[in-house]
């Protein structure tokens, strides 16, 4: 049976714990087997990416990674 969580795609949130805690973003992705939301700006990783048709210098470029569910808060707009 999948899970389900309160916060969905869309959902404005507030960041509770770690390195970003008290940002706010918007969540861009749920990860239901893995409990975890990506936010829009926050927990930016350094990731090195190689010359391509899209990116024709490479080098590196910064992505969000997945923060756990529980140290997310969704905010009543």
């Amino acid at each position: 049976m999948a899970k389900k969580f309160k916060i969905k795609k869309g959902d404005e949130v507030l960041i509770i714990a770690g390195d970003d805690k008290g940002k706010k973003g918007e969540v861009l992705k749920v990860l239901t087997k893995k409990d975890a939301v990506i936010v829009a700006g926050c927990k930016l990783a350094k990731k090195a990416v190689k010359p391509s048709e899209e990116n024709k210098d490479g080098g590196f470029v910064d992505k969000e990674m997945p923060i756990h569910i529980s140290n997310v808060k969704k905010v009543e707009a």
